[in-house]
């Protein structure tokens, strides 16, 4: 009889103080750091939230690793899901280390025994698979009695102590924000471009990168220019990576050309790349609309496969329901373009049969020098959520989604605004 290997418990609390100093390790297992600290983000309800890990990696630069990209946290050992970014971390104001800054913070029990300072802190991952702040260990410094000794360490959850969050003035913003925490990119977005100037700039400066990047993707002209110009070179090149590939082109169009080149110039090789490319066609064309990251797959990958790329959580829903399916190389400029895989009809075949046998050749396809009008009749006239677009030799550039042609069909003032689609945005579609 064969003896089934023991499965590894799941580490559902980990205690931060003790992290300090854990090898990270890469999918391959090759070390790539070590953890300096934790970042948490105070909330104005509810547990701080652990949102990453600050790592020294060689020549003592440190830089920040998303917990969305941690897929273990182990004794002696975390797994990351890839490569480390690179750029240096700055903390935001509205982030707190725990090392650097919560640890031996003064804290009050809320049952009247005393105060005490904080040894240590204890992250749990919750069901959504956000990482909260529950436990905290605390060396009492109060009277004694019943109450307690002095001295005494104690662990207690994290609703029964007052002044973990320390001071208002160190907060900032931060209650704010975590109000809007819970926003969709597009209501943040609404709420952004009714503040004053001022607050507006201080929340977006608050927003992690990744946050802040799908809020102005959603924002109007004026506000993203604003706020990507108040940003240092370097956080802006970093939200700018984060962008969509064409969405991120549209907010360079609308920058001084001075500052589009800083910041292209900040930016990663291979995500400057694909905005060079989109910025060589015209903004109202299929190239100029298109994105260059729809989901392309060989003809050889099965149903199941195709599926499982569906459901990546970066991919929006226009863009998910539609697979293109190209020869070899799969990055666009792609092999020579075969046709599509809607969802739909996906989810009736069996999960081993392999999209090449269940193909649409006969997809309607853009160039890239196609206007904006012939992309919108397309769309409407075949129902469709998203359109190939093609070079002369039939490799594919990229993609036209749907709500690409309606950011750009709208009027510019169309967020906050109660009135249909003007003579403007008829005109662009009739004209291009």
């Amino acid at each position: 009889m064969v003896t089934q290997p023991t499965p590894r418990p799941t580490v559902s609390r980990v205690y931060l103080a003790r992290l300090k100093g854990t090898a990270v390790f890469d999918p391959l297992g090759d070390q790539v750091g070590r953890v300096h600290d934790v970042v948490v983000i105070m909330r104005l309800r509810g547990a701080p939230r652990a949102v990453g890990l600050v790592v020294e990696v060689s020549g003592k630069r440190r830089v920040f690793l998303p917990l969305t990209r941690v897929t273990s946290i182990d004794a002696g050992a975390v797994i990351t899901t890839g490569l480390l970014n690179i750029r240096r971390f700055e903390q935001r104001a509205t982030e707190t280390l725990v090392v650097g800054q919560l640890l031996d913070r003064q804290v009050t029990f809320r049952d009247g025994s005393g105060g005490g300072t904080v040894q240590d802190v204890a992250m749990e991952q919750q069901r959504n698979r956000d990482w909260h702040i529950t436990k905290v260990f605390v060396r009492r410094a109060g009277r004694g009695g019943l109450m307690g000794r002095r001295g005494e360490g104690v662990v207690v959850d994290i609703d029964e102590i007052n002044g973990l969050a320390g001071t208002p003035e160190q907060q900032g913003v931060t209650s704010l924000l975590a109000t809007l925490e819970d926003l969709k990119a597009a209501d943040l977005a609404d709420v952004l471009h009714e503040l004053p100037t001022a607050r507006r700039l201080e929340v977006a400066s608050g927003l992690p990168d990744e946050r802040l990047a799908d809020v102005l993707e959603e924002l109007g002209e004026d506000d993203r220019v604003e706020i990507v110009s108040s940003l240092d070179l370097e956080r802006a090149g970093a939200v700018l990576d984060a962008m969509e590939p064409d969405d991120a082109a549209d907010l360079f169009r609308e920058l001084p050309a001075e500052k589009a080149a800083e910041l292209l110039a900040r930016m990663e090789p291979e995500e400057a790349k694909d905005v060079r490319r989109l910025l060589v066609y015209e903004p109202y064309t299929a190239g100029g609309l298109m994105t260059t990251e729809p989901l392309v797959l060989s003809p050889e990958v099965t149903v199941a496969t195709a599926l499982a790329h569906a459901r990546r959580q970066d991919v929006t829903p226009a863009l998910s329901a539609m697979l293109f399916v190209v020869r070899p190389p799969l990055e666009t400029p792609t092999g020579r373009f075969l046709g599509v895989v809607h969802l739909q009809r996906a989810l009736r075949e069996p999960p081993h049969e392999l999209i090449g046998g269940i193909l649409d050749k006969d997809v309607e396809q853009l160039l890239p020098e196609d206007d904006i009008g012939k992309a919108t009749r397309l769309l409407a006239t075949y129902n469709l959520t998203a359109l190939p677009v093609v070079d002369a030799d039939r490799r594919l550039l990229g993609a036209v989604s749907v709500d690409d042609v309606l950011d750009n069909l709208l009027p510019d003032n169309w967020r906050g605004a109660d009135e249909e689609v003007t003579d403007e945005a008829m005109t662009r579609t009739a004209h291009g």
